[in-house]
């Protein structure tokens, strides 16, 4: 089980270019002992894609977890302190 709470949604939005997309990344334990990160994106109010990567420890897990975060900074999404769905964040 993980140590600390890992999650963090984000959001880039440009009305200059129809742009309104999310990104939502955590940090969960598997059925197996493992740790997964957990991503989602896509354009806000649409089912978007989703993909898991498998780490032995948290720590691992949480490099992944910050260096994904680091990128999506990088291109513009910015931490909003709610998805507005409450049993999605």
């Amino acid at each position: 089980m993980s140590l600390y709470p890992y999650q963090l949604y984000c959001q880039r939005l440009d009305p200059s270019q129809n742009m309104a997309r999310y990104y939502m990344l955590s940090i969960q334990p598997t059925l197996f002992g493992e740790i997964a990160v957990m991503r989602s994106w896509g354009r806000i109010g649409n089912i978007g894609g989703e993909m898991m990567d498998v780490f032995d420890t948290e720590r691992d897990a949480a490099q992944h977890f910050l260096e994904l975060a680091r990128r999506k900074r990088k291109k513009g999404y910015r931490p909003v302190a709610s998805c507005g769905n409450p049993h999605n964040c």
